[in-house]
């Protein structure tokens, strides 16, 4: 599984942080939103297409959070 694309709300603790991950397997697509940091509770949704991850994906980054987008960290 590759991750394509990672989002953050730009909060830290664990109370406070929500992060948006973005990955793809073959011709599936995975979006995880994850509160609490690396230890915290995340919720896992499946796509077929790009375009269905993208628009879980903006429902997700909306609300009072000012969303960052980071950068993939490269393969190896």
């Amino acid at each position: 599984m590759e991750q394509r694309k990672h989002w953050w709300n730009g909060k830290w603790g664990r109370l406070a942080r929500r992060d948006v991950y973005l990955r793809a397997d073959a011709d599936q697509w995975h979006v995880e939103q994850r509160a609490g940091g690396a230890e915290g509770i995340s919720r896992f949704f499946e796509f077929d297409s790009e375009d269905e991850a993208y628009d879980r994906i903006r429902t997700l980054l909306v609300g009072p959070d000012t969303w960052r987008e980071l950068s993939a960290r490269p393969p190896g």
